[in-house]
């Protein structure tokens, strides 16, 4: 293998479309690339992912490779979710961590990876380990099953368990830890200052745990930990002390470690996309993701290259990590395993698969405050909701607030809605409040209302006018400390349909709910 295809194995490329780019199949031919990122522009029907993921290593297959080319997802569940219609809506990490029963976390680990191997993904990035200690964090909040290290422990490791079982490699991430943080690192660059016996009691001890339970790849994060790397403002990505210092020395982890996206704008506005690459293999990653740009897909490599040529990086240490791939593919696919695999097996989406997973949902949806009663069948019933607002850039964009209002008509017939631009709310507020008068029952959805003042102010006059209001945070469950009047306090933790589904069948009596918070609200 000349150095370019070896340099190549350890870039993981996105592009766009439901079908191969010219400019992923040069990545393949010309260089060897080690996998490819799907996102949600690269998702079509079940049938059109197995045709694209089948295609894609037709071509690896006829340029060479010797093993199967790594094909990863964000399948994060609830608010990172890329598979679209046709496939099972599952529970995201926080409505699991409200379920409280690692046997859940299993469940749906299982699930998903058994959905994504049907589909040809055979690597997962999931599960987020880190853990919201931060209620204002801006990128993991709900990503996450919890604040308390321990839950999130045993929570992420039996959900990276259950999708081993399946047969898809999984990702800890983000390493060493991102829930502390009030940045997003799409945006900047976020700074946890943390001591080191902090960073051991709290942060690392989802990774340590499951490194011990057999980790496949860990995910750095575009964070800075002043306590772990010397130089000002590194993120872990590019910091040696805490990839080979702390990762692999340390905690002695010997699997894959891969970057977060290189063109986020923690790295792209500071070291820069192709250098950051460059600093990151030499900090001692085994894989580097760029996600968009084939330009700058294929300047990391030559970039890298010119590394190696130069002395500044072994090619021992590329050998090294193509080693790492090598083995983590072995253990999960093989030319063979794709070869047995172009149906597309009936369980995709299937009645089974949505029902079990629907009683998940009715665990881990929870009544937060207020014990009102059900809506009744005559009650002529007001729901009330912002328009859908993505909270970070990781957020599938498929999702609709909209489809509460279907799941509420589903289960009761007297439903009308008023839909607010979040932006609008401070101008609707009291026409909003005189029309709800002419109802008996009001419904409204949250969406991050704890930075939206005017949606607070809504439907705290709304709940003065004496008219029951059942109030649902439909993301952040720290929305439910805005709301103690409430007739009843509800988290979904998520704005999937079954999670909506759930809340409509609840709300008219039809079912019960029995999570609990996972993160303090108070």
């Amino acid at each position: 293998m000349n150095l370019h295809k070896k340099v190549g194995r350890l870039l993981i490329a996105g592009f766009k479309g439901t079908t191969m780019s010219p400019e992923i199949k040069r990545l393949i031919h010309e260089y060897h690339i080690g996998g490819v990122i799907l996102f949600g522009r690269n998702i079509g029907t079940p049938q059109e992912i197995l045709a694209l993921t089948q295609s894609l290593q037709h071509e690896a297959k006829t340029a060479g490779y010797t093993s199967p080319l790594l094909i990863c997802i964000d399948q994060e569940n609830g608010v990172v979710r890329r598979l679209g219609e046709g496939t099972t809506i599952i529970p995201g990490a926080m409505l699991l961590g409200a379920t409280h029963d690692p046997n859940h976390a299993f469940k749906a680990g299982q699930m998903t990876g058994k959905e994504l191997k049907a589909l040809g993904i055979n690597w997962n990035l999931a599960p987020v380990v880190d853990i919201n200690n931060n209620p204002k964090n801006p990128v993991i909040g709900v990503r996450s099953f919890g604040e308390d290290a321990q839950e999130v422990t045993v929570m992420a490791k039996n959900s990276m368990l259950g999708m081993q079982e399946s047969g898809v490699m999984t990702t800890l991430k983000h390493f060493p830890g991102h829930g502390d943080t009030s940045v997003d690192s799409h945006l900047d660059l976020p700074v946890i200052a943390h001591d080191l016996k902090r960073l051991h009691e709290v942060e690392l001890v989802p990774f340590k745990e499951c490194i011990a339970a057999g980790a496949d790849a860990i995910m750095s994060a575009h964070v800075y930990f002043p306590a772990l790397e010397s130089q000002a403002n590194t993120p872990a990505t590019l910091s040696r002390s805490v990839i080979t210092g702390l990762l692999r020395e340390e905690l002695g982890f010997d699997g894959v470690v891969t970057t977060d996206c290189m063109e986020m704008d923690a790295i792209a506005k500071g070291i820069g996309t192709v250098n950051g690459c460059l600093k990151a293999v030499e900090a001692g990653v085994d894989l580097v993701m760029v996600s968009h740009i084939h330009q700058l897909q294929e300047q990391s490599i030559l970039k890298i290259v010119e590394a190696v040529e130069n002395g500044l990086i072994s090619e021992q240490q590329i050998d090294q990590s193509i080693e790492r791939i090598e083995r983590m593919i072995a253990k999960y696919t093989s030319w063979a395993d794709i070869e047995n695999s172009r149906e597309l097996p009936s369980f995709i989406g299937s009645d089974a698969h949505h029902t079990e997973m629907k009683s998940i949902y009715e665990e881990g949806i929870t009544l937060v405050s207020g014990d009102g009663q059900p809506i009744g069948p005559d009650d002529k019933v007001l729901l009330i909701y912002p328009t859908n607002e993505y909270a970070t850039m990781v957020e599938d964009k498929r999702y609709a607030t909209l489809s509460m209002a279907e799941k509420l008509k589903k289960v009761h017939q007297h439903v009308d809605i008023i839909e607010i631009e979040p932006s609008q709310y401070d101008r609707v507020i009291s026409q909003v409040v005189e029309e709800a008068m002419t109802y008996d029952r009001i419904v409204a959805l949250t969406l991050n209302a704890v930075q939206h003042p005017n949606q607070q102010k809504l439907i705290h006059q709304l709940i003065e006018t004496g008219k029951p209001v059942d109030v649902v945070a439909i993301r952040t469950p720290y929305d439910a400390a805005q709301f103690p009047k409430a007739n009843r306090m509800i988290c979904t933790y998520e704005f999937t349909q079954t999670s909506f589904e759930v809340v409509a069948e609840y709300l008219v009596g039809q079912t019960k709910i029995n999570g609990r918070l996972p993160v303090s609200i108070v």
